[in-house]
């Protein structure tokens, strides 16, 4: 059975993309999935010359092991003004500066959601374009609009709750 690795690309302690990771996994009854709360994992911000003079920060080396042991990724991307957060971007370029392709063979469920009507879509489109320059397989999607009047500990609106099952299936037979 394939690996998983679920996290969020916000950094926040309160993060709502969190909150819909986990609710996600919670559905994967007997999938071996670890489960990563970026809270818990600073990155310096990138620069060459911190690259240069300190090379990579022993963060990235370890989320990148993580990625290339898992065959499948759960990630919800969280939006600043329209585009991920500054800190899913330095995420990126650091593993991405480690290894042009650091997701190579991985296969994706792509998710986002925010307390607008819209869901976080314009950070999901941008990393929806950028996944596949680093080897990444999309396989799934799923944004949540309206967070606050759409969740309660789980999705409420019976049609969305379809929505997101349907693509959780798809991505787990993805990786069969």
């Amino acid at each position: 059975m394939a690996k998983i690795l679920a996290l969020a690309g916000s950094n926040s302690s309160t993060s709502i993309n969190f909150k819909l990771v986990k609710y996600t996994v919670s559905l994967m009854k007997g999938y071996p999935v670890q489960v990563l709360n970026m809270a818990e994992h600073p990155f310096p911000m990138y620069s060459e010359d911190h690259e240069r003079e300190n090379g990579f920060p022993d963060a990235v080396q370890e989320l990148k092991t993580w990625i290339q042991n898992s065959e499948g990724l759960i990630l919800s991307v969280n939006e600043h003004n329209g585009n991920p957060s500054a800190y899913f971007k330095n995420v990126l370029d650091w593993l991405s500066r480690s290894d042009r392709k650091f997701l190579e063979g991985t296969k994706i469920f792509l998710m986002s959601t925010s307390g607008g009507k819209r869901g976080a879509k314009g950070a999901f489109e941008v990393i929806e374009n950028m996944l596949p320059r680093f080897g990444a397989e999309i396989t799934a999607r799923f944004s949540l609009p309206s967070f606050y009047d759409n969740f309660d500990g789980a999705i409420v609106e019976t049609t969305l709750k379809d929505e997101h099952q349907a693509a959780l299936d798809t991505f787990l037979d993805s990786l069969k």
